[in-house]
């Protein structure tokens, strides 16, 4: 099932459209159907009934919260940036700038354990509220992957979803936190201020959730900006630039960005779900057809993630792998 979420947004440049809601408790292949149609169609989508808990929701919100709400000087302990830890304005090595704090986990044990003892008074708690909600989105990020490779009518329908189980992925959870802009010149910038600015996510898949704050926003071909609605009940989904390459451009990563323009500070919690670092990347054989050439040359995730640190957080990455583009050295 589902079901459509319009929010209008004054603005010439921004439209509304029906961002999919997609309920999993509905029939499997029914949902695979849907969540291709939504990949196809948007690159983004949302779901519902997706069994996370909602003990460890509410509990990593609440370790969110306490954490943002300390002083900066407390904050600072856990960075800078490298790029795990916590980091404020800036966003990555090349300038880019937005109005959000955050923080950057790696999802394996180790090594939150590690950074939990710079980040709270009480680690081990911390710790094991991170892990549990890596584990339970981590599930979560399987389980579409699995309806997904379903719907593309891929024979091997877990050859996605194994290249994030690896105990050696390296999928990281990021805590952003966007503080409120009410006193902000709307004359001057009536669109709101950007929180994080437009970009692709370079991994295979995303998971994100929020509180109840507008902000997020995804852009379409036609270069439109679309409010993606806050639902409490959800997780949203989008498609990362290596699904793109995967799936041979048959799916499209989305471009997307936050404003930091609502009266009420936004918190978000997004899994990036990736492979390991030494994992090729190429079209899966199933997306490539004398009528649909290859179009990316093979490539590890280290390679990829090297040239995602390397731009700018705009920059069109996948670009800079295709089987015509001066990298091409085959």
């Amino acid at each position: 099932m589902v079901v459509s979420n319009p929010t209008p947004i004054r603005s010439e440049k921004i439209r509304t459209i029906g961002i999919p809601a997609i309920d999993l408790s509905c029939k499997r292949s029914q949902v695979a159907e849907l969540i291709m149609k939504a990949c196809e169609d948007y690159g983004f989508f949302k779901v519902i009934n997706h069994g996370v808990p909602e003990e460890i929701i509410e509990r990593m919100e609440a370790e969110g919260l306490e954490f943002f709400a300390r002083p900066a000087s407390e904050k600072q302990k856990a960075g800078p940036p490298n790029p795990l830890g916590y980091g404020s304005k800036n966003i990555g090595f090349n300038g880019d700038i937005g109005e959000v704090e955050y923080l950057l986990l790696h999802s394996n044990i180790p090594s939150v354990s590690q950074r939990s003892k710079v980040i709270c008074k009480d680690p081990i708690k911390f710790c094991c509220v991170v892990n549990d909600y890596i584990e339970a989105v981590r599930d979560l990020a399987c389980e579409i992957l699995e309806l997904l490779a379903e719907g593309l009518r891929i024979q091997d329908q877990m050859i996605l979803s194994r290249l994030i189980k690896v105990t050696d992925n390296d999928s990281v959870l990021r805590l952003n936190h966007y503080t409120c802009t009410k006193n902000a010149n709307k004359d001057q910038d009536p669109l709101g201020r950007i929180g994080f600015g437009e970009h692709s996510d370079p991994q295979i898949i995303t998971l994100l959730r929020s509180n109840n704050v507008n902000g997020l926003q995804i852009s379409l071909e036609d270069g439109v900006w679309i409010p993606v609605p806050p639902d409490p009940a959800a997780f949203c989904v989008n498609v990362g630039d290596l699904l793109q390459a995967l799936t041979n451009g048959r799916l499209v990563s989305v471009r997307h960005r936050a404003m930091a323009n609502s009266s009420n500070a936004r918190m978000s919690f997004i899994y990036f779900a990736a492979p390991s670092l030494h994992q090729w990347i190429s079209p899966l054989p199933e997306m490539v057809t004398p009528q649909n050439p290859c179009l990316y040359r093979p490539f590890t995730w280290a390679e990829y993630k090297k040239a995602t640190y390397s731009l700018r957080l705009g920059d069109r990455r996948l670009d800079h792998f295709t089987t015509g583009s001066k990298e091409d050295t085959r």
